[in-house]
């Protein structure tokens, strides 16, 4: 019965498709490869892939990037991105295929390749993809013939040269040269402004260098424009005012001077980046009164002044402004808080002064660091529930933490004169990631709830007054990536109790220095640090597996990033991007002693390494001459002993090192990143010689290990030659005594001036007149002990001379 079922579905597709041609040319869409095209078409094709190394061609919808045109079989659309590796010939495969329309090569390795003149043969084109490539040199002004072309786009390659002779390509409407290397002047009667079809133009992070010409104006149909990271100077010319079909204008990063442009008749502009410029002057009220604009970005300008705009005109639009970087004085204006939707403010490195208004309850990020600003932190910040970011360091607000804030994301209260105790604020489920108090009057104790915070990754309560036992039990903290107790009241063992590694298995930036921290290290300590879980990069080298993620951004725009006081290579500077950036361990200024961990090394992605100002004792471990990363390291004034390793040597990336003030002996290692430190670094150590010291090393050679042994046998060997005259040698000199003492031959008056003038080993000396009586005894003993006598040329009387005394 199943067998009849299956004969008469197969049937039924057979008539379906005699009676339904379309149908047939629909399952052939379905069909993997080449089926609907030409076989010198399919020929073509294959023929070009195979030019190249592919990786990744085939795609999901089964046409493996290549469509035909169901009529002619003819290729007229190509796409093959991220899968191709080579260098594209003018003699290619591509070239044949003539009916092409639609041709995206995007994301592909073209090395070294240069824009082929042969792409100007494919004139039936439309779309023309090609960017992400490493294509080099010029456009071809064969580009020219693609006269139905209305997609360009090459953008990030190493493209070269003035803008591209685009003339006759009067019907294209997007053109993307972003991120190459265009360079010259944007001439007045550059062909690009006979293309005004235009709609979308980038030609953002390239190297034009000129005023910004009036002709733009011509181009009325543009929508997009972005002319970003270029040398575009002098004023943004009036002619702008005619684009008012503009949503978005990028200017930023810029020389552009002057007053800010009038754009008022843009009505229909939603983004406008006019920052990183050399504005000057006032923020003009029309610009704020535009009914579209959601984004203004004017940092990074010399923007001065208050600014006032009515209520009644303002745009209800506006999401995101960005002020920051300016010279803006006086209050913040009300009118800026009661904007319906605004979700993102930074003001930051302004002027402003007074009390921070009330803030709109759609904000979700606000930034209002380096002010003036005065009083307590709002606690109308607790009634908006959206806000995630709220970073008002580096003012002067009084007061305590509202505790409150901790349901934020994002709390940044640094450098300010706050004070009181840190409550126990943080509830369970808290979504707290960074939490930065730092530099301000706060004591007590670190509060436990912070074990709550289960996505914690960067905690700094440095330069404050809090009075602590080391937080072990911040460990539980599975995420926490930076910790900072930098110059509290911080006291006992860095150490846990079981004498074990220390268990922040994530944690890479480790700062306690200025504490009153004691006891020694275990030998295990760095062990189970996330820095010793290594990873390698394709290049060979090595990096630490940690979330590189350190900022919070709102489509797309950053408002946030982590930074801190970092002291690094002897100098205290503000570091940003720290989460994806350096691995620091800083233990300087506290009372810390014993040897240093030799499990230090373990620590491969270790960029800073500070232990000064302790009570280290012992040698410098050589497994540090494992940080092959290392760019700082800070030993001194300490009670270090022995040589400088000579490992240090691989350390190429070392710029900063000090281990001044220890005990330290022996030459200094001699290499270029070593020997370029200055004096200072190694002065306070007595022992220690070589550049770049003045104190040269040629004169305190030291004898070979080898001669110290052969002299400590020789003592052991004199004894014994001793012992055997001594019984009978005393009693044959008791016998003597009455003789000597009543008369003294010249030879014995002469030998025993030579023992006193010699100054010979005591045993010699005791022992003359055994020596005397036994001299056949004696002499095999001397003779024996030639190498001895040899290196003790500086006692006068050798031994040698009892032979002759004997004999």
């Amino acid at each position: 019965m199943s067998g009849v079922l299956v004969s008469f579905h197969f049937i039924s597709l057979l008539l379906l498709c005699c009676v339904s041609p379309s149908s047939l040319l629909r399952i052939d869409d379905l069909v993997p490869g080449l089926v609907s095209c030409l076989p010198q078409q399919s020929q073509a094709f294959t023929l070009f892939k195979n030019e190249f190394e592919t990786r990744g061609c085939n795609h999901s919808d089964n046409s493996n990037g290549v469509w035909c045109d169901n009529t002619t079989g003819a290729v007229t659309k190509l796409q093959l991105t991220s899968c191709l590796s080579g260098t594209l010939k003018p003699n290619s495969s591509l070239f044949r295929l003539h009916q092409l329309r639609y041709l995206d090569l995007s994301s592909n390795n073209f090395s070294s390749s240069s824009l082929l003149s042969e792409f100007g043969n494919l004139n039936k084109l439309e779309v023309l993809s090609l960017s992400f490539n490493s294509f080099i040199g010029e456009v071809p002004s064969s580009f020219n013939n693609l006269s139905m072309l209305s997609y360009l786009g090459l953008s990030n390659n190493q493209l070269t040269g003035s803008f591209p002779f685009l003339r006759y390509l009067s019907k294209l409407s997007y053109l993307d040269l972003f991120n190459n290397h265009f360079s010259g002047t944007l001439n007045p009667n550059s062909s690009l402004f006979e293309l005004h079809q235009l709609i979308t133009l980038y030609l953002s992070f390239n190297n034009f260098i000129s005023p910004v010409p009036s002709q733009f104006g011509n181009l009325k149909k543009l929508e997009v424009l972005s002319l970003s990271n270029n040398g575009f100077f002098g004023q943004v010319p009036p002619t702008f005012s005619n684009l008012t079909s503009l949503t978005r204008l990028f200017f930023y990063r810029n020389e552009l001077t002057g007053s800010l442009p009038l754009v008022q008749n843009l009505t229909n502009l939603h983004d406008l980046d006019l920052s990183y410029n050399h504005f000057t002057g006032t923020i003009p009220s029309t610009l704020l009164t535009i009914p579209t604009l959601g984004y203004l970005d004017l940092r990074g300008n010399n923007l001065a002044g208050s600014f006032e705009v009515p209520n009644s005109s303002t745009s209800s639009r506006l999401q995101h402004i960005d002020l920051s970087n300016n010279g803006i004085k006086g209050k913040v204006p009300a009118w800026l808080w009661e904007l319906p939707r605004l979700s993102s403010m930074d003001l930051s490195k302004n002027s402003f002064n007074g009390a921070l208004p009330n803030m709109p309850l759609s904000i979700v990020s606000l930034s209002a660091w380096g002010n003036s600003f005065t009083g307590t932190v709002p606690l109308s910040l607790c009634s908006r529930s959206s806000l995630m970011v709220l970073d008002l360091s580096y003012n002067s607000f009084t007061g305590s933490v509202p505790i409150c804030l901790s349901n934020l994301t994002y709390l940044v209260l640094r450098k300010n004169n706050l004070e009181g105790r840190l409550q126990d604020m943080f509830h369970t489920g808290s979504s707290l990631r960074t939490f930065d108090v730092g530099y301000n009057q706060l004591h007590g104790k670190l509060p436990r709830s912070l074990l709550n915070c289960s996505s914690l990754k960067f905690l700094n309560i440095e330069n404050n007054k809090i009075e602590d036992a080391f937080p072990f039990w911040l460990k539980a903290l599975p995420n926490l990536q930076v910790l900072i107790l930098r110059s509290n009241i911080f006291y006992g063992p860095i150490a846990p109790p079981d004498q074990g590694p220390l268990a922040f298995p994530q944690l890479h930036i480790f700062e306690v220095s200025d504490n009153n921290f004691t006891r020694s290290l275990p030998a295990n300590y760095f062990v189970n640090w996330k820095a010793s879980s290594l990873q390698m990069s394709e290049d060979g080298s090595i990096y630490m597996g940690y979330e590189e993620d350190s900022s919070f951004s709102m489509n797309g725009y950053y408002t946030y990033q982590d930074s801190i006081d970092l002291r690094y290579k002897g100098l205290v500077m503000e570091q940003a991007k720290v989460l994806s950036s350096y691995a620091t361990i800083d233990f300087s200024g506290n009372k810390l002693e014993g040897e240093i961990p030799e499990s230090i090394g373990f620590l491969k992605a270790l960029i800073a390494l500070n232990l000064s100002n302790n009570a280290f004792t012992g040698h410098i471990p050589l497994s540090l001459g494992n940080l092959k990363q290392l760019a700082s390291l800070d030993l001194s004034r300490n009670n270090l002993s022995g040589t400088i390793p000579n490992e240090f040597k691989a350390l190429t990336f070392l710029a900063y090192l000090n281990v001044s003030h220890n005990q330290l002996t022996g030459e200094i290692p001699q290499g270029t990143q070593i020997t370029g430190q200055s004096k200072s670094s190694f002065e306070g150590n007595a022992g220690l010689c070589g550049l770049p010291l003045q104190e040269s090393c040629a004169s305190t050679s030291v004898p070979p290990l080898q001669d110290v042994n052969q002299e400590e046998e020789g003592e052991v060997l004199s004894w014994k030659a001793v012992a055997i005259g001594y019984a009978p040698g005393l009693l044959f000199g008791l016998a003597l005594g009455q003789v000597i003492a009543s008369y003294k031959p010249k030879w014995l008056a002469k030998s025993s001036d030579c023992f006193i003038q010699a100054k010979l080993a005591p045993q010699v000396v005791l022992f003359w007149v055994p020596c005397m009586f036994f001299c056949n005894k004696v002499s095999v003993f001397f003779n024996s002990y030639n190498l001895y006598t040899n290196q003790k040329q500086q006692k006068g009387c050798q031994y040698i001379s009892v032979l002759k005394i004997c004999h």
